[in-house]
C-alpha cells in the first residue's frame, strides 16, 4: 500500500536571508508550521528569531527566499499584506492605544458600518461576541488603559479573531503574566488549534515549549539548527542546539564571600497608599540586612512588594516611615541622586523604559552616568577616554556589539542587560538591586548574566536579586527573603529553602505555613 503524502503546511518559509550594514541576521533559514499546530521558535538573543518573525508580519522585506502561505506564494511588503492573507502578530510591546476602548481596538481602521457612519452598536456587539470565545471578562467599553497586562493582551488576540488569522504569532506572550494568566492564556491557544489556528510560539522559557507546543524550529546564529516534534525533544537537546555547546543551566552559588560586616540595612519601611494612586501597592514595616559580598534572594507573588521596595530604597517612590542605612551610616534618600550618591543602585525591571537611552549609542549608555570619568576639564567629552571605558566593560562583560557607537536598542536582549550592569559597574556601588536580572533573554545570556552577579559579589559588593522565578532565586541567593502583600513574610538560608517552601512562603505567609 503506498504511504499517505504529508500535509500540506499551512506556513512555508524557504531560504530566507536578511543582511543589516555590518550583519549577517538570516543564512537561508527554513520554518514550517502546519494547520492547527503551535510551533515554538527559539533560540539565543541575536538568533534571528525577531527578524524571521517581522518578515514574515511584513515588517521587513528578505533579501532573497520565498514564503508560501496556505498553498500560495505570498510577498508581503507591509504589516496590512501579512494581515490581509491571515497572518497577524502579537508583540512583546503591545501595539494598542490605551485611551481607546476595548471594541475601538480590536476593530481600529476597520470599524463595521458605511463610510460616512461607524456602528458602534455592531462594533461592541462582536467584540463581545469575541471576548466571550477567548474568556475576556471585560465590558467593550472599557478603556484599554484600565486592563490589566493579561487582559491586554487577550485584547490583542481578539483583534486577531476580529481579522480571521489562519495563523497568529505571539513573541513572549508570558514575560509579564502570573502562573494563573499563563494557564489561562495556554487554554485559549489550545481552543485556538482546535479551531484549526495555527500559533507561532516564541518564548525563552523552555518548559513552556513541552506544556504547550506540538513542533518546534531551534535558530542559532542567524541559521536554522534545528526542528521537529517537541514530543521527542529534552532540554538538554534544546540548550545544545540554542547555544552550540554544553551548558551548566542554572547552575547554584557553591560558595558565599559575604563578610560580616552589613552593606545596607533597611529597618521600618513603611509607605501607605495615596488617594492619587489607588492601586498601589501598600509596604508595611520592612526590615532586612545585606552584608558585603553577599547575594539577597527576595521573592514573592504578583502584588507582594518586592518592585515596590526596590523603588522606596532607591528613593523613587517616598515612604511614610522607616530608615536606610548604608556602612552603618543612616541615609537620606529622597531621589535616586541621593541614592546613588550613597552608593545604591538599582537595574530595574524594565530595562528599555526605566534603564536604556534606546536611540543613543552604546558608548552613550554606559558613559552618561560616569561623566565625570570621560570629560576633559569638565566640560568636554573625550572620545578616548569614553571608548576606553565602553572597552574595558565590553571584555569584562562580555558585551557582543559591532562598535561602540551601535544603537543600544539594536542589541540583544541580554546584552543590553549588560549594558545596565556595565553602567553600575563604572559608578562602583556598594550595593545593587538587580530587579528581574534576566526577563526575556536566553538561556545562554541568563548563565552569564547570573556569573556577572557572582563576580560582583565576590568584589564586595552587597546585591539584591529580585526574581519571580523560583530557581533563579535558588541558584543566586545566600539567603532568601519572602513578601506577600507589602510585608517580609519569612527568611531562609540557602541551604533550607527549597521551590515548595518558598512557595508555601509565598502564598500563605510565615504563621500558616509554620
Amino acid at each position: 500500500m503506498a504511504s499517505m503524502a504529508a500535509p500540506r503546511p499551512l506556513l512555508r518559509m524557504t531560504g530566507i536571508e536578511k543582511s543589516f550594514p555590518g550583519v549577517r541576521a538570516l543564512a537561508s533559514v527554513d520554518l514550517e508550521v502546519g494547520a492547527g499546530e503551535i510551533h515554538a521558535c527559539i533560540g539565543e538573543n541575536g538568533a534571528g528569531k525577531s527578524t524571521l518573525l517581522k518578515i514574515l508580519s511584513g515588517a521587513l522585506t528578505p533579501d532573497a527566499g520565498t514564503i508560501e502561505f496556505d498553498g500560495r506564494a505570498v510577498a508581503f511588503t507591509a504589516p496590512k499584506d501579512a494581515q490581509t492573507s491571515g497572518i497577524v502578530t502579537i508583540y512583546q510591546e503591545f501595539s494598542l492605544a490605551p485611551d481607546m476602548t476595548v471594541a475601538e481596538n480590536v476593530f481600529i481602521g476597520r470599524e463595521p458600518g458605511s463610510q460616512l457612519f461607524i456602528s458602534r452598536r455592531r462594533m461592541e456587539a462582536q467584540t463581545l461576541e469575541l471576548a466571550r470565545r477567548i474568556g475576556l471578562e471585560r465590558s467593550p467599553h472599557a478603556l484599554v488603559r484600565d486592563l490589566s497586562v493579561a487582559e491586554q493582551q487577550l485584547v490583542e488576540v481578539a483583534r486577531a479573531l476580529s481579522i480571521k488569522s489562519r495563523l497568529i504569532v505571539m513573541d513572549e506572550p508570558t514575560s509579564a503574566l502570573s502562573r494563573s494568566e499563563v494557564e489561562k492564556l495556554f487554554a485559549i491557544i489550545r481552543r485556538l488549534r482546535a479551531d484549526g489556528i495555527s500559533t507561532i510560539f516564541v518564548t525563552h522559557r523552555l518548559e513552556e515549549v513541552f506544556e504547550i507546543c506540538d513542533r518546534y524550529t531551534v535558530l542559532r546564529d542567524g541559521r536554522h539548527v534545528g526542528s521537529g516534534a517537541v514530543a521527542d525533544a529534552t532540554m538538554d537537546r534544546f540548550i545544545n542546539l540554542m547555544v552550540g555547546r554544553e551548558l551548566a543551566l542554572l547552575a547554584p552559588r557553591t560558595d558565599s564571600s559575604a563578610t560580616g560586616t552589613v552593606a545596607l540595612a533597611v529597618q521600618g519601611l513603611s509607605r501607605k497608599r495615596k488617594r492619587s494612586d489607588a492601586s498601589a501597592i501598600e509596604l508595611h514595616d520592612v526590615s532586612f540586612a545585606v552584608r558585603k559580598g553577599e547575594i539577597l534572594g527576595i521573592a514573592g507573588l504578583v502584588g507582594a512588594g518586592r518592585t515596590e521596595t526596590a523603588r522606596a530604597i532607591l528613593g523613587a517612590d517616598r515612604v511614610d516611615a522607616g530608615r536606610i542605612l548604608v556602612d552603618g551610616q543612616p541615609m537620606r534618600i529622597t531621589s535616586p541622586r541621593d541614592a546613588i550618591r550613597a552608593g545604591i543602585g538599582l537595574v530595574p525591571e524594565d530595562r528599555k523604559q526605566q534603564a536604556l537611552f534606546l536611540e543613543l549609542a552604546v558608548r552613550t549608555n554606559v558613559s552618561i552616568a560616569v561623566l565625570d570619568r570621560v570629560t576633559t576639564l569638565r566640560v568636554f567629552i573625550s572620545g578616548r577616554k569614553e571608548d576606553a571605558l565602553v572597552d574595558e566593560y565590553r571584555r569584562r562583560l562580555n558585551i557582543r556589539m559591532a562598535s561602540a557607537n551601535q544603537q543600544v536598542g539594536t542589541l540583544s536582549g541580554g546584552n543590553q542587560q549588560k549594558i545596565v550592569l556595565a553602567r553600575w559597574l563604572a559608578l562602583r556601588p556598594k550595593v545593587l538591586i538587580v530587579d528581574e536580572p534576566t526577563r526575556g533573554i536566553d538561556v545562554g545570556a541568563k548563565v552569564e548574566v547570573h556569573n556577572l552577579l557572582f563576580q560582583m559579589a565576590a568584589s564586595g559588593i552587597a546585591i539584591v536579586v529580585i526574581s519571580s522565578e523560583l530557581p533563579e532565586i535558588l541558584a543566586l541567593s545566600d539567603r532568601v527573603l519572602l513578601m506577600r502583600g507589602g510585608r517580609v513574610t519569612g527568611e531562609l538560608a540557602r541551604s533550607e529553602a527549597s521551590q515548595e517552601k518558598l512557595m508555601t512562603l509565598m502564598a500563605l505567609g510565615q504563621r500558616h505555613a509554620a
